[in-house]
């Protein structure tokens, strides 16, 4: 298990920069810092273009309807009526974000399970304003509120795949993907969804992009891959880091999320704790990772394997069929691949014969037992 932990500290000897723990993991934040201001694909949080325009009651034109905002979401999201008094989504922005993910709806929800884009207003004029379609809820709250059945997960899973499916075959990457950016409606049938769409494609974007090739920091940090976190050039196999990581939350639930640091998200070794869970739970990073990553990254892996102990590992295959079936644990390590070009493609998971194992769970435990066992008395 620790000859990689090995050859990564010989090439640290070799040549690589060494460092103390903190500075690596400060180096992390300021990389993390430095991304955000500079990144195209993200709106920092007290941006000036976050300055909400609109005003409870207005009145918005579009191409299609008017519509009336009757409640403020967030500083870029309203809910509105349309002419028949049926809620539509209104986000507005004035950013990149905003326009890239109009253009990449119009290329794919008419192929795809996204968020349909349903209308452009047209006055204001400024800033760019989009109407979308109106889901009940997010997989996050859903799963939060009441676990979901075994059905219900597998049924997400599918839809989120399909969406990725097409996506990548044109060899675009959604970039962020996770459990709240998972629309659902809810139905009255034995699984409690009607519809479920991937929403937030502002940050989707081709694969041969200089935001992909140069490794722009995208998504959630927990939800992030491993590559995408160590600011490597990153492709369609983030976004199966990203849904494997969500189907560990999903079948869990309770709010629990597998990579989540003990502390908080603005702390120096926020990015680096994470790496170290991604060694915990599925490492070690392969030697493989020297043809993909430099020096200095080599001397982040190294740290973060050597920062967990060996009686820390939790090895995401030794779980017992008491916390996890065999059938979603043999899935999940498909998935979770530290290496990128290990990964499946979307088109491979819709093939594999675990979408036919949809039956309820029976015996599992809590996340909080399962969290709170290492390797020498868990499994």
């Amino acid at each position: 298990m620790f000859e990689p932990l090995i050859a990564y500290q010989n090439v640290v000897r070799r040549g690589a920069k060494r460092a103390r723990e903190q500075d690596l993991s400060k180096c992390l934040a300021d990389s993390r810092r430095a991304s955000r201001l500079s990144n195209p694909l993200s709106i920092p949080p007290s941006s000036p273009i976050m300055t909400s325009p609109f005003r409870l009651g207005q009145i918005l034109k579009g191409k299609l309807s008017v519509y009336t905002i009757t409640k403020q979401l967030h500083q870029s999201i309203w809910l509105a009526n349309n002419r028949n008094k049926e809620t539509v989504v209104i986000k507005s922005v004035g950013h990149f974000r905003l326009e890239n993910e109009r253009d990449v709806l119009k290329r794919f929800q008419d192929r795809a399970p996204l968020r349909p884009l349903i209308d452009e207003i047209e006055d204001p004029s400024d800033p760019p304003t989009l109407v979308l379609k109106y889901l009940d809820d997010d997989a996050l709250r859903a799963s939060t509120t009441k676990k979901l059945t075994r059905p219900e997960v597998i049924y997400v899973m599918r839809n989120v795949l399909e969406a990725l499916k097409v996506l990548h075959e044109d060899g675009y990457v959604h970039t962020d993907v996770k459990p709240d950016n998972v629309l659902v409606n809810y139905g009255h049938g034995d699984i409690r969804f009607s519809d479920v769409k991937l929403g937030d494609c502002g940050s989707t974007v081709h694969r041969g992009s200089e935001h992909a090739k140069q490794g722009h920091l995208i998504g959630a940090p927990i939800f992030r891959s491993p590559e995408a976190q160590l600011r490597l050039g990153w492709n369609t196999a983030t976004d199966i880091w990203s849904l494997g990581t969500m189907l560990i939350s999903l079948l869990w639930g309770e709010n629990w999320h597998i990579f989540k640091p003990d502390v908080p998200v603005d702390h120096e070794h926020y990015d680096l704790k994470i790496l170290m869970k991604h060694h915990q739970f599925f490492g070690p990073f392969p030697l493989s990772y020297q043809e993909i990553a430099g020096g200095d990254t080599l001397t982040v892996l190294a740290y973060a394997m050597r920062g967990v102990p060996h009686e820390m590992m939790k090895p995401f295959q030794y779980i017992s069929e008491r916390e996890i079936t065999k059938e979603d644990k043999a899935f999940i390590l498909k998935i979770m691949k530290l290496d990128p070009r290990d990964r499946p493609t979307a088109k491979d998971l819709l093939e594999d014969e675990w979408f036919q194992t949809a039956e309820p769970l029976h015996g599992t435990i809590t996340q909080h037992q399962f969290m709170g066992r290492s390797r020498g008395n868990a499994y």
